[in-house]
């Protein structure tokens, strides 16, 4: 078993983090089982790791660390019908172990992989990066940007970077291409394509999306009044966004979203300037315990 670390994760110089590993690393030695860990050392080390270790004959890749290290991760698989990918939650979010029911407790999460059976899990998948959790354009990547300056990163700090980003932000033009239909045109605060329930530490962008029923859920809400922007705020974090009139919510297969000038896509929370949005499941591929 090859575990991959990332002492970043969940803040607090890497101590929630060090004290997962060290009930991951008894577990793994009470049940002698043979495991290496590895370090993540900078922005994008996840990825080329998975490759490596792929490379060189691995099959069980572990996460430690939260769904920062899960998208690297999941960037770097390959050879999919032999290696499994585990999650041990560990991060600030831990969205999509949230979606896939994996517990946050560490004996828990690492008892699931030692003793469970692998999942085939959708992932999400762009022509030059795949996401696992919920990619999106609009108001999350103007949220992202402010919380990315704060010292803290928390649930707490999230909010409160939504709820300023909400009161001054200025709307987005796109067109929605849904499974090669023609496409509709959109004034809108946000575009999103879970695959996963939540995103931001927990805000429930789509509850009704399932990693595993091989469908991804598009979710756009289009221009509200200013004066109605705390209400939706309060339907957002009670799970109850796609109950407004503003919203639409299909499931689908594959969706291209057409911006009107210059964009930042959001892929499980990591921000790419102007790369290609267009979006499918992928499914029966990439085999996970939950």
């Amino acid at each position: 078993m090859d575990l991959i670390v990332n002492y970043v994760a969940g803040g607090k110089h890497g101590k929630k983090v060090k004290k997962t590993l060290s009930v991951v690393e008894a577990r793994l030695k009470e049940k002698n089982i043979d495991y290496t860990v590895h370090h993540t050392k900078y922005k994008g080390h996840g990825t080329l790791l998975t490759k490596q270790l792929i490379e060189n004959g691995a099959t069980q890749i572990v996460v430690l660390g939260g769904d920062g290290t899960l998208h690297e991760v999941i960037n770097g698989f390959s050879n999919f019908e032999n290696v499994c990918l585990g999650l041990v939650p560990c991060g600030t979010g831990n969205d999509f172990a949230h979606a896939m029911g994996i517990p946050l407790d560490a004996k828990k999460a690492i008892d699931l992989i030692i003793d469970g059976t692998p999942q085939y899990t959708d992932f999400i998948q762009l022509p030059t990066v795949r996401g696992i959790n919920v990619v999106g354009m609009g108001v999350d990547v103007d949220v992202l940007v402010r919380y990315s300056k704060l010292k803290r990163k928390n649930k707490f700090g999230y909010t409160w970077c939504l709820i300023k980003t909400l009161l001054n932000f200025n709307y987005v033009d796109f067109k929605v291409e849904v499974d090669g239909e023609i496409p509709t045109e959109h004034h809108a605060f946000i575009v999103a394509i879970a695959n996963g329930s939540v995103f931001g530490g927990g805000i429930p962008i789509c509850p009704i999306a399932n990693p595993l029923d091989k469908a991804l859920n598009l979710v756009t809400v289009d221009q509200i009044k200013r004066s109605k922007i705390l209400f939706a705020l309060i339907k957002l974090l009670k799970g109850k966004i796609l109950t407004l009139p503003q919203a639409n919510h299909k499931t689908c297969q594959k969706v291209k979203i057409i911006p009107n000038g210059d964009y930042v896509v959001n892929v499980d929370g990591e921000l790419y300037p102007n790369i290609p949005f267009d979006v499918q499941i992928i499914s029966d591929k990439l085999k996970m315990y939950k």
